[in-house]
């Protein structure tokens, strides 16, 4: 049994089909750690059964809370409300991952081990040895990769991944994350938050990526856009960070 405390916050929509295949292995997962609390974030963006779902599932498990969120107007808020909620616990360190099964839960116990060695941000990494990408479409390889060496070109950001959402934050880098003034509302949210974290001591954990969705709507390849703009010229200026 490991004792650290931590939480994973999830964002959760029209998960219905896969919801059991995902929800087992991340209990199975989770027996390990009796100090863990899992905060499943959802929204309007949901229009099956997930709602009722998480409600249950809260009912039925301790370790589970279901966060009802309609205010959202994206993903990026979702990640923010279930971070927020988290923090009210104080946990050592917050884990993010997607609910939709592109994320395994069994590299839990790699984040894990990476913030309880004294790093502050654990990154998921694709693009390290040990991490892959499958079944992904080619667009979407293209555009993580291609994010990845512009963000290290354009921004000095290190990570060879930079665009995964599978990631840990320290209780203390969190509290400075949810106080900066975030600009993405999509994609680049990763992105941005990797690049704020840069000086930061951090890790690239290997994780094995599966068939994301092929869309990428033209909104939030402008918002990419647009914030990828506007931190080259912050670069130029005071190189924010957290």
């Amino acid at each position: 049994m490991n004792d650290t405390r931590f939480a994973i916050c999830i964002p959760m929509a029209n998960e219905e089909q896969d919801f059991d295949s995902f929800i087992t292995p991340l209990k199975k997962v989770l027996s390990r750690y009796p100090n863990v609390k899992v905060y499943m974030v959802v929204d309007n963006a949901s229009k099956d059964r997930t709602p009722q779902l998480c409600e249950q599932l809260q009912a039925e498990d301790a370790r589970f809370r279901y966060i009802w969120a309609p205010e959202n107007r994206n993903v990026v808020d979702a990640y923010l409300r279930g971070f927020r909620e988290a923090m009210k616990e104080h946990p050592d360190f917050i884990l993010e991952m997607d609910g939709g099964g592109s994320h395994d839960p069994r590299v839990i116990p790699a984040f894990v081990r990476a913030m309880t060695e004294g790093n502050e941000c654990a990154f998921g990494s694709r693009y390290i040895n040990g991490g892959s990408m499958v079944g992904s479409p080619f667009k979407r390889r293209f555009l993580s990769k291609f994010g990845s060496f512009l963000a290290r070109v354009l921004l000095g950001c290190p990570m060879k991944d930079v665009t995964s959402g599978y990631e840990a934050f320290s209780y203390e880098v969190m509290e400075k994350l949810l106080a900066y003034p975030l600009k993405s509302k999509a994609h680049f949210y990763q992105t941005e938050l990797r690049y704020l974290c840069r000086y930061r001591n951090w890790i690239e954990v290997p994780i094995h990526y599966t068939a994301p969705s092929p869309r990428v709507s033209p909104n939030a390849l402008r918002n990419a856009r647009n914030c990828l703009l506007y931190y080259i010229f912050k670069n130029l200026i005071s190189a924010p960070h957290v």
